[in-house]
């Protein structure tokens, strides 16, 4: 259930009735100038009406403690706090008081409570964990002031807004109620947090990054980077929460997304994703994934929502860590363990890409990392980008693929991939069919060519090269030439810049075989190669076998 706060100023809007797919939680969007929030949580089964009671820059949580003195508030557990804050619950205690006064229907009851102050700022997302509750929701601008005790008046707080939710109880939410309830806020917010039933086990340190637009994802990160836990590259998801509508390592799928309307299965309408079960008694459901390479820095994080929407997952967090002991990590499952912040808690949305650019990449180096979902739903794709930190062999006079994703290499840009990626000419193995290879269109113009550019683990004395055209049957191409070049400009070199030395000279290519040849020079260190076909067509792989220049 999603409650918007209006602009000040403005009449409060109201929402009942059952949310679209009966979330555990309740999400409180602030969409106001900068102020003050409050959100009582009140007992679904207590009568409820709106009041003027008091407010501040608190969210309540669910506790036992006696009420605090309000005009000893600003000194209360030394928190900087303005006016009442609370949760209410139904119990038999028979006392009252002046807050409870003013509260119209709430009757006798205990006050339990348990709160932290929030830095608010327009999106801060406020998500309170499934019970039995209904929610008031009130906004304020600053110039509010309290009410006189004595007077009980309802005079105070004159700039507030209200907004109620589930007024007449008909958005009741059923989940058996978590020991804590818990906030999280959007990455970047201070938290203060004051838990006395138990702590949470352990919250995020805040990381920078820019949202990237869905439209900008792909160059922004294809060009320089890779999918480090792509499941082509050898990426693994070696454990989770729970899978129970969609499995965890369709996460990993190289291909985007796919949707089957109509298509059932025994859990329901079928996900190309990871979705798990509803009411989620934990602050987060995980997944764990092993990278595809030794270990690798990352840039950025892709979370694609696609298909998913009224179950979707609301936020996310990314964390890593650096280990040789799978069963290690496993061990950690949802708690805190050696995990480190890749990326701090961030909010997603319905079926859509949704992606963040590190602003400092990382300088460590990782070989596993959690992906957090807040706190249950469905993601379709989860992309890790980064640079591969591959282990050399310690002889030097070692020939190996220096061409490969595993050792460092980038494919950084191509004239065309029609049909299928540049990626794909520096993954492992042979692949499954021509999908995950490298293909262009048809080209209808004489004297027409294809190339791509691959940036090389490190600078090589190449050997020789392997053309593999597995699966490209009647759409490989008729030719193929290497360049290559030691690039020492800035950034990456064009496809017709000045360096590039022709290393293997036009040689035909067959239909689905490796294709070896030798390179021309062999004493020269190159950083990059362009592969061109003539005209067109379709290839799986190129292997660059080579010696470190060192």
């Amino acid at each position: 259930m999603n409650a918007g706060i209006t602009e000040p100023g403005t009449a409060p809007r109201q929402r009942q009735g059952p949310d679209d797919d009966n979330s555990r939680e309740v999400t409180v969007t602030i969409r106001q100038p900068p102020g003050y929030v409050r959100i009582a949580v009140v007992p679904a089964d207590t009568p409820f009406k709106p009041t003027t009671q008091g407010c501040d820059p608190a969210v309540t949580f669910d506790t036992t403690r006696r009420s605090p003195d309000l005009s000893k508030m600003d000194s209360f557990l030394d928190v900087e706090s303005y006016g009442s804050i609370s949760s209410v619950a139904g119990g038999s205690d028979k006392r009252t008081n002046p807050f409870q006064a003013l509260s119209r229907g709430y009757g006798s009851v205990t006050l339990h409570w348990q709160w932290g102050t929030v830095a608010l700022d327009n999106g801060t997302i406020h998500k309170l964990p499934n019970a039995d509750y209904r929610v008031l929701v009130r906004a304020l601008r600053p110039g509010f002031y309290y009410m006189d005790k004595k007077g009980l008046k309802e005079t105070f707080c004159t700039q507030h807004q209200d907004l109620i939710l589930d007024e007449l109880d008909t958005a009741k939410l059923h989940a058996p109620q978590p020991k804590t309830l818990c906030i999280l806020v959007r990455a970047g917010l201070f938290v203060k947090k004051y838990t006395m039933i138990e702590d949470i086990e352990y919250e995020l340190e805040p990381v920078k990054a820019t949202r990237i637009p869905s439209e900008d994802i792909d160059k922004t990160f294809r060009s320089s980077s890779i999918d480090l836990i792509s499941g082509s590259l050898g990426g693994k998801v070696l454990g989770f929460s729970d899978e129970w509508f969609a499995e965890a390592n369709n996460l990993l799928t190289p291909k985007a997304p796919i949707r089957q309307p109509g298509k059932m299965v025994y859990t329901g309408a079928w996900y190309d994703g990871w979705e798990t079960r509803r009411h989620n008694p934990e602050p987060f459901d995980w997944a764990v994934i092993r990278l595809g390479v030794a270990s690798g820095t990352v840039v950025g994080v892709e979370i694609d929502t696609a298909f998913f929407s009224g179950n979707h997952a609301p936020a996310i967090s990314v964390e890593g860590c650096f280990s040789q002991d799978d069963d290690e990590v496993l061990s950690w499952k949802g708690g805190k363990g050696k995990w480190e912040p890749i990326l701090g808690i961030q909010e997603c949305g319905p079926t859509q890409r949704f992606g963040w650019k590190l602003d400092e990449p990382t300088g460590k180096q990782y070989t596993h990392v959690r992906l957090n979902m807040y706190p249950d739903g469905g993601i379709a794709r989860f992309r890790l980008f980064g640079h591969a930190v591959p282990v050399f062999p310690e002889d030097t006079e070692a020939v190996f693929d220096l061409g490969a994703a595993q050792n460092g290499a980038v494919a950084i840009s191509c004239s065309d991939q029609h049909f299928g990626t540049k990626d794909n000419l520096i993954l492992p193995g042979r692949g499954k069919d021509m999908g995950d290879g490298w293909e262009t269109a048809r080209s209808r113009t004489k004297g027409h060519v294809d190339w791509a550019i691959i940036r090389l683990g490190a600078p090589a004395l190449i050997q020789s090269f392997v053309v593999d055209t597995a699966y490209f049957r009647g759409n490989f191409p008729q030719k193929a030439k290497i360049d290559a070049i030691e690039w020492k400009g800035e950034g990456e070199p064009a496809a017709d810049a000045e360096g590039w030395v022709e290393v293997l000279e036009p040689n035909k290519c067959g239909p689905d075989q490796e294709h070896s040849f030798p390179c021309s020079i062999k004493d020269r260190p190159f950083t990059h190669v362009k592969l061109t076909i003539i005209p067109d067509g379709g290839v799986k792989r190129l292997r660059v076998l080579a010696k470190r220049a060192v």
